[in-house]
């Protein structure tokens, strides 16, 4: 279902994500579809920024770890937030920890396949040799 904005209507959020330099250009044509959308998807995520009991640092030491995890890969944001990380105070190590920490999420691919190579193994050998 797509969601309709008046011509002219103010879109603040997406305004001022563009303007400080934040915004995905892959929202480009979600936002030119159904521009409410995305306004109402920054909302949501401005909430968790605006108030809460962790600090700026740590909100984006998340958003690093969020951005190099496996299943997101998104190195734009990776960069973002390392940057953001650093100006509210992070170190290196801080920053590097939170990386490694995010390795442990692809571990998981060898917790899933290893078992799987080593039963396929297992039946391959008793099949015996092809031929």
């Amino acid at each position: 279902m797509t969601t309709t904005t008046a011509p002219g209507e103010a879109l603040p959020l997406t305004a001022a994500q563009m303007a400080r330099g934040d915004w995905n250009p892959l929202w480009d044509t979600l936002r030119e579809w159904d521009p409410a959308f995305v306004e109402g998807y920054l909302t949501m995520r401005a909430a968790a920024f605006g108030r809460g009991p962790l600090d700026a640092k740590t909100k984006e030491l998340v958003l690093v770890a969020l951005n190099a995890a496996t299943t997101h890969l998104y190195a734009p944001g990776v960069r973002r937030h390392i940057g953001n990380a650093l100006a509210h105070g992070a170190t290196r190590d801080e920053i590097l920890q939170v990386i490694e920490l995010a390795t442990v999420l692809g571990i998981h691919a060898c917790n899933l396949a290893v078992p799987i190579l080593k039963e396929e193994l297992a039946a391959n050998e008793a099949r015996g040799p092809a031929g």
